[in-house]
């Protein structure tokens, strides 16, 4: 059986909300949310070779999500826990890392989708969301953030694009890359009548995202699946969000898809005869690999690579063969 997340409730942090929309800076917020129980890896970072491309995995955070019987739409909470258990992950709630990565190939140094920046955090006040990690990652792992000429953004929610914005004044992280972004998920985002339509709890990142990333000049949507950066290509994935895009990078005879929120908690996945591990809303389009050009065949290797596993896990596809999830250190 493979778990179907059907929704997800992130919203900005009382700080940054007032920082982002002129609340009273005087404002004072009692702390009574319960703290991070998941420990950090004891290395925020690992490296791993994709032909001759080098991936480093960063850990950004973790959410701890309590249980919500609404959250996986085909199990219970008790099939949840489970699963949980099998898997070796507290039942205490569903933890959930969040993971970024920077690419280096022929040349070039490319950082896909940036975390939550320390300024999300989780609508339930039983859950707890820790972010903003990636760049004490990235010092640690020897990798200066402003040799990064390139961010590659799979789609606008919080805990992957706030690590772009500065926390207390929107500043851009990373002024001098170009940040690549789908144009889909621009045009949802940024379209003016889209605040209305929204949830209440939705409003302020829309309001954030259209009063800030369209004034950048460093911003460039791009349609469809193009190769973005040499050996790096968008691979449309809609269905968590309308714009959602997974990354495809191919190196010499091996491939590693970056699957975004498309493969989701690890370890609730199962092999299902489709291929799907554990996906968001529409699994049968979302979930399904498509490398095209002379690298097509899967036994070339294809490796699958999602933001959630802890640090993290690959998913090694064969040609006639099923995803099994495997741990790959190095």
């Amino acid at each position: 059986m493979a778990f179907f997340p059907s929704r997800r409730g992130l919203l900005l942090s009382a700080a940054t909300a007032a920082a982002a929309f002129g609340l009273d800076g005087t404002l004072a917020v009692a702390d009574t949310r319960p703290h991070q129980r998941t420990p950090d890896p004891a290395r925020g970072y690992v490296r791993h070779k994709v032909g001759d491309a080098e991936v480093t995995a960063l850990y950004d955070g973790v959410w701890e999500k309590a249980h919500d019987p609404a959250f996986f739409s085909n199990a219970t909470v008790g099939q949840t826990k489970r699963a949980l258990t099998a898997a070796g992950f507290t039942t205490a709630f569903v933890t959930i890392p969040i993971t970024t990565f920077v690419i280096k190939l022929n040349g070039k140094t490319v950082l896909c989708d940036t975390g939550g920046g320390d300024q999300v955090q989780a609508f339930n006040p039983n859950s707890v969301f820790v972010s903003g990690k990636t760049f004490a990652n990235l010092k640690a792992a020897g990798i200066d953030p402003g040799q990064i000429e390139t961010v590659l953004i799979s789609h606008f929610h919080p805990d992957h694009i706030f690590g772009l914005l500065g926390k207390s004044d929107n500043a851009p992280a990373f002024p001098n890359a170009e940040i690549i972004v789908p144009a889909a998920e621009y045009k949802w985002w940024t379209d003016p009548s889209l605040t209305d339509r929204l949830p209440p709890g939705r409003r302020p990142l829309a309001h954030r995202i259209q009063t800030v990333i369209p004034n950048w000049k460093n911003v460039l949507p791009v349609e469809g699946e193009d190769e973005v950066v040499p050996g790096i290509r968008f691979v449309s994935a809609p269905g968590h969000t309308p714009g959602h895009t997974a990354f495809h990078l191919s190196s010499g005879h091996e491939q590693l898809m970056i699957s975004s929120d498309t493969a989701y908690v690890p370890g609730l996945a199962r092999r299902v005869r489709s291929g799907c591990g554990s996906c968001r809303n529409q699994p049968p389009q979302v979930a399904r690999p498509r490398c095209r050009g002379e690298n097509a065949d899967l036994r070339l290797s294809l490796s699958v690579a999602g933001l959630r596993p802890v640090c993290p896990r690959w998913c090694r596809l064969c040609a006639g063969s099923s995803p099994r999830i495997t741990r790959r250190s190095k």
